[in-house]
Order: structure tokens, then sequence, then C-alpha cells
């Protein structure tokens, strides 16, 4: 169980280096235009600042909004599950299927929201509502 526990972390870091190393790739390529000097001009520090808070502001947002929806796509891969499971066995309800989850369980679970949550998800609402529009 350990060695799942470190194939966890080492994922989890390998995911917060490409995410970190692709910001930096866009930043560096958006902001630095003079490789002539050691250290950045204030234009570019200050172009190195927006660009970095924005791309770690909207992946927040992001998180934020899998947080909210993980529920509900979590409840719905458990009824997809227990659909087929209900009708291999004639005459049982999907909570007595042995072996599938309490369909109670995956509702109660993110149920807090967070103000950062409740951005997201109105934004995910306006993009549903509005899906030709470009961000």
């Amino acid at each position: 169980m350990e060695a799942t526990g470190e194939q966890q972390q080492l994922r989890s870091l390998r995911d917060f280096l490409l995410v970190y190393n692709r910001m930096t790739e866009l930043c560096f390529l958006r902001c630095i235009s003079n490789l002539n000097y050691r250290a950045l001009t204030r234009d570019e520090e200050a172009c190195l600042d927006g660009c970095a808070g924005k791309l770690v502001h909207s992946n927040h947002r992001l998180m934020g909004a899998y947080v909210q929806l993980m529920p509900s796509i979590v409840q719905r891969r458990i009824s997809d599950y227990e659909a087929p499971a209900a009708q291999a066995v004639p005459g049982s309800s999907p909570t007595q299927v042995p072996g599938a989850a309490p369909a109670a369980l995956p509702a109660a679970v993110g149920t807090e929201t967070h103000p950062s949550q409740q951005v997201a998800a109105s934004l995910l609402t306006a993009a549903e509502s509005a899906p030709d529009a470009v961000s």
C-alpha cells in the first residue's frame, strides 16, 4: 500500500512540474525579448508577474470548478455502473447489488462550496450557455 502512496506522490510531483514548466515556457516566450542582460527589465518583470499571476489564478478557478463538479461525475459513474448490475440480478434494486457503492455517499462529498468554486461554477454555466463565445 505504501508503494501506491509513493506512486501517487510521484504522479502529483510530475503533474506539478509539467504545469510549472509549461507556465515558465509560455511566460518566457511572451515576456522576454532581450537576452543580452542578466537582469530583467522593468517591463519584462511586470509582464512576467502578470503572466504568471493570470495562469495561477486561472488554474485555481479550474480546480475549483473541478472540485465542485466531481461529486456529480462520481454519482453519474456509479449510476452507470449500477444500472447493468441491477439488470444482471432481476428483481433487485441497485443498492442491493453486492459490491455496489451506496448512492448517497458521492452526493455528500464536496457539498460545501468555497466562494472561488461558486465563481468557477458561474463561469462554467456562462460558458455552457454560450458555447460559441471565445474567452
